[in-house]
């Protein structure tokens, strides 16, 4: 019997011709910059970027392209690869975003754990390997279902811009730096 269901073409290849934006958005932004740090000079456009916070040297962005719904990075301003390059100042900021991000998380969406990586250099996983950021990713028990399993793909239960507007509004309740939008 000849059953091509075991080949290696029609188990690994998920045709998702969309993912097409994600990997040009790896590359550079609009100006031909990383997009990061087109998003750090464009303040006038964090609504529309899913700029969440701003800090004197960092800020927090929700991610385009989720791992689970409400998935945020923490970046600094400064175009840097790794955690040498960082300031003293930048370095606290960053962290103090993580802890008051991973905060937000769990009260505006109700995340009951948090995967929290930076992934340094290409072959560690980093899809934007010049420019440092954190990655904040909320979980909850059994998010972990049938569907990552069995069809490879991930179940985002709300649109970005209702987790944005429901995460902003938390904190702002916690009196977190505001943006310009």
């Amino acid at each position: 019997m000849d059953d091509d269901s075991h080949s290696t073409e029609r188990q690994r290849n998920l045709w998702a011709p969309w993912r097409m934006e994600y990997i040009d958005a790896l590359n550079a932004g609009p100006d031909g910059t990383c997009f990061l740090c087109s998003y750090g000079e464009q303040a006038s456009e964090d609504r529309t970027n899913l700029v969440l916070w701003r800090g004197r040297h960092s800020f927090v962005v929700m991610n385009r392209f989720p791992y689970t719904g409400g998935h945020c990075m923490i970046a600094p301003y400064d175009h840097v690869p790794d955690l040498a390059g960082l300031s003293a100042e930048s370095f606290g900021e960053m962290f103090a975003f993580l802890r008051d991000t991973q905060r937000v998380l769990s009260k505006a969406i109700g995340a009951e754990g948090f995967n929290i990586g930076i992934n340094i250099g290409r072959c560690a996983g980093a899809g934007l390997p010049g420019h440092l950021h954190v990655h904040v990713v909320p979980r909850w028990s059994g998010d972990t279902n049938f569907m990552a399993v069995f069809g490879g793909v991930r179940v985002l239960p709300q649109a970005l811009d209702a987790t944005y507007e429901k995460i902003a509004e938390v904190g702002r309740e916690m009196d977190l730096p505001k943006t310009s939008s």
